[in-house]
């Protein structure tokens, strides 16, 4: 019957594995409107963008009263796209959704509609899981996007004058705002959390107000 986004935990990105895997294209990016959204006089009800979305934003109702229950569910929800980071900074991702192909630098970071955190990581220097910080307790407060690239030459390296990886790199309306380079143990946490708060708070960012 319907298609429901809650855009409340989606990145609102063009390449949302929902579009690329509608079969009638009732799933898509409305280039007007700069956002995801369905046609559901396409809609055949398959279910395949909902098994697709890697963090359970589309939900496909298939009656009147399952759309209510989604609707009320989704109005309901309290969380944040922050509120999934689950990935550790200077660590092997962990969650395939912050995964970014490098290919789709372009697309996913710089033609996003939020203001976006992306990770650069070369899996054979970064530090081991245990030591690493999640990215949770970097970016906690802030609703922003997150992303994970791993490095495959030296080409984004490069255009953004990267020297020591990982690398945290902040993007707003497709524009470099910010980065902090190398790695950060837990012990070095305020350390970090007192770059990324003077970043993005430079950019009109506050946390009491997300």
């Amino acid at each position: 019957m319907s298609v429901l986004i809650n855009f409340k935990i989606c990145d609102n990105s063009k390449d949302c594995n929902g579009i690329k895997i509608c079969p009638t294209k009732a799933f898509y990016w409305d280039k007007k409107k700069k956002t995801i959204t369905a046609d559901d006089k396409k809609c055949i009800n398959c279910g395949r963008c909902e098994e697709a979305c890697l963090v359970g934003a589309i939900k496909v109702a298939k009656t009147e009263k399952e759309y209510k229950k989604i609707k009320k569910e989704i109005d309901k929800d309290p969380r944040k796209i922050s509120d999934l980071f689950i990935d550790r900074y200077g660590a092997q991702p962990l969650e395939l959704a912050f995964l970014c192909p490098q290919e789709q630098f372009n697309i996913q970071v710089l033609g996003a509609t939020k203001t976006v955190a992306v990770e650069f990581l070369n899996p054979d220097l970064a530090e081991c899981l245990i030591c690493s910080i999640p990215i949770k307790n970097l970016l906690n407060g802030f609703d922003i996007m997150y992303q994970k690239i791993k490095i495959k030459n030296k080409f984004l390296l490069e255009k953004y004058k990267i020297k020591n990886l990982p690398a945290l790199l902040f993007f707003k309306n497709s524009k470099l705002i910010g980065k902090i380079e190398k790695y950060y143990d837990i012990e070095k946490i305020k350390e970090i959390k007192e770059k990324i708060d003077k970043i993005l708070t430079k950019v009109g960012y506050n946390k009491k107000q997300i």
